[in-house]
């Protein structure tokens, strides 16, 4: 079968329209598309809200090849400003600004479907864009990473009053991890795509300052001392490894700002001294608050159906996890490992699995 074969099943499969075809190669991976179902898919009323923004930004990035997804949130009055920062493929320069075009959108055959629909890189930028009161990418290295920086009127674009509450998390008897309770906010929307992207891709969400200071001690992300000897400046480096390699608040505070990211001088020096602490992953904070809900959550072990197949209580594996963290650290000192969030514990097959994601420092 031909590749274009597999295209038009994948394309069927999916429910797109057979039509569906390419206007315009505009290279680096990139089309314009054709068809009236591209427009579609990217009408304005596809954004409704500020959460469905955030939800397409975020499927961006991962389209883009992203490992880590880092999100800064604030808001003065009626704006919000979103800054998504990821160290996916990049953009190409002069694609900056047509990647929010109508139709623009990755090549077919890098397609994705997720729950949420069929998805390729960039293809819902232009419904953003026509939400938005501004829209631009910030910063783009080819290779290593994006910054797009998005403001909003909430009052002609809305979001949930409530954006500070986590929902509630719990893992079922199956096995299968799950949002329940809480406000459909902008934090939601996060977890529920690190749930579904979970092993893949962590997704990091808070203030301009928690993920500088993040990012700042994400010292796996930069470069090695030999390469580092050849970068002339901050902005030769990629998105993401700005942070890590600043020197002084003065240089975090250029990374910052070549980014898109909003902080003033105190803040910077703030971070720089510590003052301001890094801020766990989304989903290794769902893991957290699963393990903090307090005595008498989790269910009794049923002796009988673990007899049958192994099953470990949350809190439980939570615990060991701990231990596991603990003594990893033989492994970190020798090998300079740093742990990406805590270790998973799960039973599966008959075994015990522990999963540690490390980032190495060169």
């Amino acid at each position: 079968m031909s590749a274009s074969d597999d295209l038009a099943d994948f394309i069927s499969d999916v429910g797109l329209d057979r039509s569906l075809r390419v206007e315009e190669n505009l290279g680096e991976g990139f089309v314009r598309l054709r068809v009236s179902e591209a427009e579609r898919r990217q009408a304005k009323q596809d954004v409704r809200c500020v959460e469905d923004a955030v939800l397409e930004l975020l499927r961006n990035a991962r389209d883009a090849g992203a490992r880590h997804v880092f999100l800064a949130l604030s808001r003065e009055g009626d704006t919000r400003t979103l800054v998504m920062l990821d160290d996916g493929c990049g953009i190409p320069d002069d694609l900056r600004e047509r990647v929010f075009d109508a139709r623009v959108t990755s090549k077919l055959d890098s397609f994705r479907q997720d729950r949420w629909g069929v998805h390729g890189r960039g293809m819902a930028l232009f419904s953003v864009r026509e939400n938005a009161a501004s829209s631009c990418v910030s910063a783009t290295v080819p290779g290593r990473g994006t910054a797009v920086k998005v403001t909003f009127d909430v009052t002609r674009l809305p979001e949930r009053k409530d954006q500070s509450s986590w929902p509630a998390f719990e893992v079922g008897e199956d096995g299968e991890r799950r949002l329940t309770r809480g406000p459909h906010n902008i934090i939601r929307r996060c977890c529920e795509f690190a749930l579904e992207e979970h092993g893949s891709l962590d997704v990091w969400v808070g203030s301009p300052s928690d993920v500088a200071a993040t990012l700042r001690s994400k010292t796996g992300l930069v470069r090695g001392p030999s390469e580092l000897l050849f970068v002339d400046g901050l902005d030769d480096l990629g998105v993401l490894e700005r942070f890590p390699a600043a020197a002084d608040a003065t240089e975090l505070l250029d990374a910052a700002r070549s980014v898109g990211l909003e902080m003033g001088e105190r803040t910077a020096h703030r971070v720089c001294s510590g003052q301001i602490k890094p801020v766990r992953s989304v989903y290794a904070t769902l893991t957290r608050r699963l393990d903090r809900r307090g005595p008498g959550v989790a269910k009794p072990a049923d002796i009988y159906r673990e007899a049958r197949r192994l099953r470990i209580d949350a809190r439980d594996a939570s615990a060991f996890s701990r231990l596991m963290r603990k003594d990893f650290s033989y492994l970190a000192d020798r090998y300079y490992l740093d742990l990406m969030e805590d270790p998973e514990v799960r039973a599966t097959g008959g075994k015990v699995v522990v999963t540690f994601r490390v980032s190495q420092d060169d």
